[in-house]
């Protein structure tokens, strides 16, 4: 361990591991220039407890009681049991099937999926998918009580469940062990993949314009006056217990024309195909979920204004560009390429066709080959960002964590052997919590977020060795980091978190910078 952690304190329970823990602020930047490359890998769908629960002197389930675990019924009394998981805890097709009647009369309180004595479900099994939406995200934080996760949720008690990992199941636990592991980083937006994708390139949430006159009309949802909470339908049922919420409607655009929910790309490789007759090159905008391009400042805009080489390697970009069957599969299939993971195909500097978009928008190949070619060879640009294709990703729902995380550790074994590896800062974070509970309370920041706390790791050479970091960190903190070390100005989306952060009584992001130590 090195003794210049001046902020880091041993505790006493972390010996025989040798982890050191800490918070504090980012006010050493004095090596930073040491920095020539860094690499963000954006994994899918997992809240810090159900993957680091149990990881230890991190903030996780040791600190969980049954009264701050406790989930409430949509009228505000205690659940005398967990809900059913609504359609069974695997994914449709997955065998051995854990049936929904299998799950009835759960207790109260967070389960482990892979319990050997409960469900048995190892992390190479397939679960199914959850709700993880705007709306409901703030629904079921309610307030940061983090109490209405099943009451809210259109997978009962699954939203309770997490994994008893440790470094023989999880491969990136053990890497955590090795480097830095954030326990205090947040999604920096409520809801799912596709805005927290928005968030983590431009600090921004996309606009749809005069969307009460398009064909998107027909998604624009239906709010109560608290503006965070959806208006339920008439015909809901009163209790998470027998069924699922029902909305007047839950779409993907606020009153007010934001996309917040899934919407697709105005470019192939798209889920909507090109008009009848239209530019091939293009998603048909007459379908409802098409957002129009987007014309907001991005990190891209502020790196190639600094002269700063930059790229977004996208896992099966090729592959489904030449055919798109490959598009939005079903469980288990490969490559299975999202195209709502691909945040920098709806802005309309980075259309088909121009210099913009083949400089930046590479193919990282299938199972990642392009990229780590890339590696192998040391010439990765100054920033890369990694995005894994759908079937390692480890999005419940279509596929497992086992598969993404082996992935992803294999890529950064190849990292460490890159010739850029000496001056290399990689971060390894999930997109969102995909719908499942945390005990940590977000602070309380803008109309957006910061939503549910997510892993975070921090792997590099001048990474603290065996630390866990207790600064306050989302999404947005890796564009601050990356605005930190290319002095680059500040996107207006995270003047605006802070001032929101600070105005609520609470502090402003930090910028990853206490996760290093220059002098190691």
């Amino acid at each position: 361990m090195n003794k210049k952690l001046v902020c880091a304190v041993p505790l006493a329970a972390l010996t025989a591991f040798g982890l050191y823990a800490c918070g504090g602020s980012d006010s050493n930047h004095a090596d930073i220039s040491s920095v020539k490359n860094v690499v963000v890998i954006y994994a899918e769908n997992r809240s810090f407890d159900n993957l680091y629960g149990n990881f230890p002197g991190a903030n996780g389930m040791q600190n969980v009681t049954a009264q701050t675990a406790k989930q409430l019924d949509r009228d505000g009394s205690v659940l005398t049991a967990l809900p059913a998981v609504w359609g069974g805890l695997t994914a449709k097709g997955v065998t051995p099937a854990i049936t929904e009647a299998m799950t009835v009369n759960m207790p109260n309180a967070p389960f482990a999926i892979d319990d050997p004595a409960g469900y048995n479900t190892s992390l190479s099994v397939t679960t199914r998918d959850l709700y993880h939406r705007f709306y409901e995200n703030q629904m079921q934080i309610d307030g940061g009580k983090n109490d209405k996760f099943a009451a809210w949720a259109d997978s009962g008690g699954l939203v309770m469940g997490h994994y008893n990992t440790n470094p023989d199941k999880l491969p990136l636990y053990k890497i955590a062990q090795q480097f830095t592991l954030a326990d205090n980083f947040f999604m920096s937006a409520f809801g799912g993949s596709f805005l927290n994708h928005q968030w983590l390139v431009c600090a921004c949430t996309p606009v749809y314009p005069n969307a009460d006159k398009s064909p998107a009309a027909a998604s624009i949802s239906v709010v109560n006056p608290d503006g965070v909470s959806l208006k339920l339908a008439d015909n809901s049922p009163a209790s998470a217990l027998t069924g699922i919420p029902k909305f007047v409607n839950s779409g993907n655009l606020t009153p007010d024309f934001f996309a917040i929910n899934t919407m697709q790309p105005p470019y192939q490789p798209s889920g909507n195909k090109p008009a009848a007759g239209g530019d091939p090159a293009y998603a048909d905008p007459s379908v409802a979920t098409t957002l129009p391009p987007q014309t907001q400042q991005h990190i891209g805009d502020l790196l190639n204004k600094a002269g700063v080489s930059w790229a977004w390697y996208s896992g099966s970009w090729g592959a489904a560009l030449a055919d798109p069957s490959n598009i939005n599969g079903a469980v288990n299939v490969v490559p299975d390429f999202q195209t709502h993971h691909q945040p920098f195909n709806y802005f309309a500097d980075l259309a088909p066709g121009t210099a913009n978009r083949a400089q930046h928008l590479l193919d990282g190949g299938t199972n990642g080959s392009e990229f780590i070619k890339a590696i192998d060879a040391g010439t990765l640009p100054q920033v890369s960002f990694y995005k894994p294709q759908g079937n390692l990703n480890e999005h419940a729902g279509y596929t497992d964590v086992a598969s993404g995380d082996t992935h992803i550790a294999d890529v950064i074994a190849h990292l460490q052997k890159s010739p850029q590896w000496k001056n290399m800062v990689v971060i390894v974070t999930y997109d969102e919590n995909g719908g499942f509970w945390d005990h940590v309370a977000p602070p309380k920041g803008d109309r957006w977020g910061p939503g549910t706390r997510i892993p975070a790791l921090v792997i590099s050479p001048f990474a603290k060795k065996g630390f866990v970091d207790h600064t306050q960190y989302d999404t947005t903190s890796i564009l601050r980091f990356i605005t930190t070390r290319y002095s680059l100005p500040k996107l207006p989306g995270l003047a605006a978190r802070d001032a929101a952060l600070v105005a609520n009584g609470g502090k402003p992001m930090g910028d990853l910078t206490n996760t290093l130590d220059y002098a190691q």
